[in-house]
């Protein structure tokens, strides 16, 4: 299956950033710039927990085309895991995905491939499709080894995860050295670790169901580089920080995307 028969996704991650207000005005900046997202483009914004039902419903994400993520999720169903919050939860809020195994909750909340294979589990059960994230950091680069440590992560994340449709699932990589640097992975870099993303998915599901999951790239993705990045054939899209945060900025990645 070639990158153009899988739908191109655009996601935002907004981190800790924005209160209620200023969450539901970037919201509803970004559908006043999406009036019509192009075809063959989804787009996905990932707002803090706390914001998701306000952004939803005050900021027209749920009224519009762009779809609503999380950043986090515990696999529990319930109980005493404070300040955690379930698959049930997001159910209830109208989340589509959720983002999962990000470098920033691995390094400072210790969270192990163990951790978000469980999340991954719980999310599919519950239909919710995991934004499973993966990246070296810049010593495993330039030590080159990165290849087989990202297959590595990819491997132990989603091992025994059961999937009826490649749609179930979203990959993202992520090298930890071009996450809010500035410093970015050029296209050619990309598209050579989401390949080797592509072969290990095929040996966990099979080469068919791997040929339709999609694989993103983040990490300093901008408006100036998402075009070069998805013309590659294994660069399905972009999971984006920083210019997720302006909705011109963000909006313009999208149509770039479709264009």
């Amino acid at each position: 299956m070639t990158q153009s028969k899988r739908t191109v996704l655009i996601a935002g991650n907004w981190k800790m950033n924005n209160d209620l207000p200023e969450g539901a005005k970037l919201a509803s900046e970004l559908v006043q710039a999406l009036p019509e997202i192009p075809s063959g483009v989804e787009v996905l914004v990932c707002p803090p927990t706390v914001e998701l039902k306000f952004v939803g419903c005050h900021g027209g994400i749920l009224s519009s085309s762009i779809k609503l993520g999380a950043q986090n999720v515990h696999w529990e169903p319930s109980g005493a895991y404070t300040g955690e919050t379930s698959v049930a939860m997001l159910q209830s809020v109208e989340v589509s995905y959720c983002i999962i195994g990000h470098s920033e909750r691995r390094e400072y909340f210790h969270e192990t491939d163990e951790d978000q294979n469980k999340k991954a589990k719980a999310l599919v059960a519950g239909g919710i499709v995991p934004v499973f994230c993966c990246g070296e950091p810049e010593e495993v680069r330039e030590a080159g080894t990165y290849i087989d440590y990202v297959c590595a992560q990819v491997k132990a994340g989603l091992l025994g995860l059961e999937l009826s449709s490649p749609n179930q699932l979203v990959v993202a990589y992520e090298p930890i050295w071009a996450i809010g640097t500035g410093k970015t992975a050029t296209a050619d870099d990309a598209q050579e670790v989401c390949a080797a993303v592509r072969v290990q998915l095929a040996e966990l599901f099979g080469q068919e169901m791997a040929d339709g999951i999609r694989v993103l790239y983040g990490g300093s993705a901008k408006p100036g580089n998402i075009a070069e990045l998805v013309a590659k054939p294994d660069v399905d899209g972009a999971l984006v920080g920083g210019a997720s945060l302006n909705a011109r900025d963000f909006a313009s990645m999208v149509l770039k995307a479709g264009a």
